[in-house]
């Protein structure tokens, strides 16, 4: 038995024989941490039980059986790219309290009709898992629970029960006998989770994994962590508030563009059918500083509310603060408002700021975020009629964007009257009836037609 000292990268998961403040393969620093580890015998055993697979021509192998199984959640099957992958390794990562055992615990009322679901939980007792259980409404004969941290006793449990979907809640409490090291460490979160992967891979079973998050916001444990699962799911918003954002980060299939939307109840997680709606009720009228956006999510157009706040600064060096915009980005504009339009911003406050915990990262929100900002310089608001949409460059002008056609019908079918949209974009476009479209060359002309 030997035991073996090696100091790992918590954010690339590179391997050094001795430490040092910055890791050589990524260039983090202070991300080397020390593992022991100390090996009885093979830890990856489980993968010598794993079937071989027979060496074939792409064009003979059978694609005829479905593969994909819907979880009951449309918003969530549109994230996963029109269902969940039999044999897939999911990994769904958030901050405390955002609901990502709570969703998985509500796909189960679905998927028991036909798949049996085992719930491994260690964090919970089977008891307060059943008492969420009731709480969310999900109660069938079909679902297995197992209160278990131990990955042998896991994966024993597994081969008993023969599972058709695996539940793991979370993967920082599992952890492997044979590691001389804490549940939740980069060797134990490494080594289980390959297990799990080739669990998923040599029988079939759809793995559904919770991972918590760091104070960064990205998943605990090695970043290799997200290279060897097939999809990451990321829960986004305010814990504090009611709506939550799923987002991809990685899907092998399916797009990563697609986001669903829910809204938090005392009963679990509600699906958003008509997101668009939702973050725009409760708008202020007539108020300076206001501005909707109109972003693509995926295939999804999406309406925004866009607030700005520009105060006189009580102090020698002005504020700058921005939620739900990129806050380089909403520098960027601040400076081309300075420069291209006139605008003296250098010695007042700025904040800018997404209603409802929306994370605007398409470049088409440059435009209503620059109309609020000047909204609110001038002090004068911009007709609740009015949308926009266009990205902003740093001479000034506006540049296209794409899906003009399902931005501008998204924007009628809401009831907007006005578009302020970049002048690029009137080729090739069907406006609607009844949506009059402001054609801008550049941030000076769409602020004169839009204020």
């Amino acid at each position: 038995m030997k035991t073996k000292s090696v100091f790992v990268c918590i954010d690339c998961g590179n391997e050094s024989a001795k430490w040092s403040g910055r890791c050589p393969a990524c260039g983090a620093w202070n991300t080397m941490k020390e593992q022991s580890i100390q090996i009885k015998k093979p830890a990856r055993s489980i993968q010598d039980k794993r079937p071989r697979d027979e060496i074939l021509p792409i064009n003979e192998i059978n694609s005829e059986d479905e593969i994909r199984f819907t979880t009951g959640m449309n918003e969530l099957d549109r994230v996963l790219g029109g269902g969940a992958v039999r044999g897939s390794l999911v990994l769904v990562g958030g901050e405390p309290g955002i609901g990502k055992s709570t969703i998985l615990l509500q796909i189960c009322k679905s998927i028991c009709a036909d798949n049996v679901v085992l719930y491994i939980s260690g964090e919970e007792s089977q008891r307060q898992l059943k008492m969420r259980a009731q709480r969310l409404g999900v109660i069938s004969d079909k679902l297995y629970t197992y209160a278990e941290t131990n990955m042998e006793d896991i994966l024993e449990a597994v081969t008993r029960l023969n599972p058709d979907i695996l539940i793991i809640d979370s993967i920082q409490t599992v952890y492997m006998s044979e590691i001389d090291s804490p549940p939740g460490s980069v060797a134990q979160v490494k080594e289980s989770t390959l297990n799990l992967m080739s669990l998923a891979k040599g029988s079939g079973i759809t793995v559904f994994v919770v991972g918590h998050v760091n104070k960064e916001g990205m998943i605990a444990g090695p970043k290799v962590l997200e290279h060897m699962v097939d999809c990451v799911l990321y829960f986004e918003g305010d814990r504090n508030m009611t709506y939550r954002i799923l987002r991809a980060a990685k899907n092998r299939y399916g797009s990563t563009n697609e986001i669903g939307v829910f809204e938090m109840h005392d009963n679990g997680l509600v699906e958003i059918g008509n997101p668009s709606a939702a973050l725009l009720s409760g708008r202020p009228e007539n108020v300076p500083g206001t501005c909707v956006a109109c972003v693509m999510e995926g295939s999804r157009p999406l309406l925004a509310e866009i607030q700005a706040l520009i105060a006189p600064s009580g102090f020698g060096t002005p504020r700058r603060m921005s939620a739900g915009v990129d806050y380089n980005r909403a520098m960027l504009l601040l400076a081309v408002l300075e420069k291209r339009a006139g605008f003296k911003i250098g010695m007042f406050d700025a904040y800018i700021n997404v209603i409802g915990g929306l994370k605007l990262i398409e470049p088409a929100a440059d435009l209503p975020c620059a109309l609020a900002v000047a909204s609110s310089c001038r002090d004068i608001p911009i007709s609740p009629e009015v949308a926009a949409f266009g990205e902003i460059g740093l001479t000034g002008e506006l540049r296209s964007v794409s899906g003009t056609a399902q931005r501008l019908a998204e924007i009628h079918r809401l009831g907007f009257k006005k578009c302020v949209i970049p002048v690029q974009n009137a080729r090739d476009i069907k406006i609607p009836n009844g949506l009059e479209v402001l054609f801008a060359k550049n941030i000076n002309d769409a602020i004169a037609k839009a204020i």
